[in-house]
This record gives C-alpha cells, sequence and structure tokens, in this order.
C-alpha cells in the first residue's frame, strides 16, 4: 500500500519564513539603491543613470535594469518577457513550495526558500518596473567580465547550490518513514 506524504506545516511555514527574508532584503537593498542613484527631480522608473559607486576594491555599485533573466540573458524590451518571465518564476515557484511542504531536511527548506525568495524579489521588480533591478557588480583584476546582479540573484545561486550540495553530500537513512 503506498502512503500519501502529506503537508509538513511547520516545514512549510520554515520555508516561507526563509523565503520572505530573503525576498525582504532583495527589496530593502534594491529601495535603497533606486533612492540612492535616482537623479534629482526625476520620478519615473525606471531612469537610466551612469553613476558608479566603489563599495570595496572588488565591488561596486551600478544600476541597471535587466528585462531578461539572471545575468541579462534574454535582455530586451519586448512586453512578452515581462509576462514569460513572470509566469515561469510562478510556475516553478509554485512547483518549489508544493516541495518546501513535504520535506523536513533543513538544508533542503532554506535552499528553497531562498530560491523562492529570490523569485519572489524579482517577480515583484518586473510587475512594478517591467524589469529587474540589478545593482552588484563584482570585479577582481582581470575577472571583470561578471554580470551585474542583486540581492534576489543571489539568494537564487546560493539556494540553488545549497540544493546540489545537499543531493550530493547529505546522508540519509534510506528506510525513513515519509509520512
Amino acid at each position: 500500500m503506498r502512503r500519501r506524504s502529506g503537508i509538513r506545516w511547520q516545514s512549510l511555514a520554515f520555508g516561507l519564513l526563509i523565503a520572505l527574508v530573503a525576498a525582504v532584503c532583495d527589496q530593502v537593498s534594491k529601495a535603497g539603491i533606486l533612492s540612492s542613484f535616482r537623479p534629482e527631480g526625476v520620478t519615473e522608473t525606471p531612469f537610466l543613470v551612469s553613476t558608479r559607486v566603489t563599495v570595496l576594491p572588488i565591488l561596486d555599485f551600478v544600476l541597471t535594469w535587466n528585462r531578461g533573466v539572471s545575468f541579462g540573458l534574454g535582455n530586451s524590451d519586448g512586453a512578452y518577457n515581462v509576462l514569460l518571465f513572470t509566469g515561469l518564476a510562478l510556475v516553478i515557484g509554485c512547483f518549489l513550495i508544493v516541495w518546501m511542504a513535504r520535506t523536513s531536511e533543513w538544508l533542503v527548506l532554506v535552499s528553497l526558500g531562498l530560491v523562492v525568495g529570490g523569485a519572489v524579489g524579482n517577480v515583484i521588480d518586473r510587475l512594478r518596473f517591467g524589469a529587474v533591478v540589478d545593482f552588484l557588480y563584482v570585479h577582481i583584476g582581470a575577472f571583470n567580465w561578471w554580470p551585474v546582479f542583486n540581492v534576489a540573484d543571489s539568494a537564487v545561486c546560493v539556494g540553488a547550490a545549497l540544493l546540489v550540495f545537499d543531493s550530493l553530500f547529505a546522508k540519509r537513512d534510506s528506510n525513513m518513514n515519509t509520512q
């Protein structure tokens, strides 16, 4: 007889809390950048600026508007981009939330929460501005080709890396009860 795995409400709540923290950190950081970089008298968003602020020898703040996906892929002005990429993020996000509700592995929950929170942060930008706010530019000597990114992108990448780490190295009891 096959057992149905039910919703783990505590797991879901924990994963969604991680997602909320990631999305809030992303949106707060973007609000700060937009406020700092907005030229005087400019009220519309998105706006264009050529300001670059060096934070550390390897980190600059540079405001860019990404209409594509991560790392500028698919970056065009097509109106379909907002619908396509928002819809894709929502479908994937729903799948990840279902996964979140069915696991009790803390590293998987943190990973999924980071990915969902990052996706939500970027979806909020797409719905508000028609583009995602990117502002973190990392460069080290000749290594200066890395695309500008944001906190949400970082959350998605860290979450995905943790999922890979978990799948490769986590030890699980093969006889664990899935209920």
